[in-house]
């Protein structure tokens, strides 16, 4: 009976020992997904940054084009005038 005891007591002790462990791994556990939480949210906001920026950027890009179509367009009209003038001044 007194070994049977001291066996049990034993395996309580190790069960506790296991125990321990468990909760300090679990412990370590819930500390790394904080991290990468806080990790995730910090991306998450760099993203939206980057996402803010590209759109900002397409958006000057679009503009530019249309500038240079514009641009495009008044130098074609300056040529022809130009053409015409010379045009007129060849009769002359």
């Amino acid at each position: 009976m007194l070994s049977t005891l001291h066996y049990q007591t034993e395996e309580n002790i190790m069960s506790l020992e296991i125990l321990d462990q468990l909760e300090g791994k679990v412990r370590q556990a819930v500390e790394s997904i904080q991290l990468l939480q806080l990790e995730v949210d910090e991306l998450k906001e760099k993203n939206e940054a980057v996402e803010r920026a590209l759109q900002q950027t397409q958006e000057e890009k679009a503009q530019l084009a249309e500038e240079k179509e514009n641009l495009q367009k008044n130098l074609q009209l300056y040529q022809e005038r130009i053409r015409s003038i010379l045009g007129q001044a060849d009769q002359i």
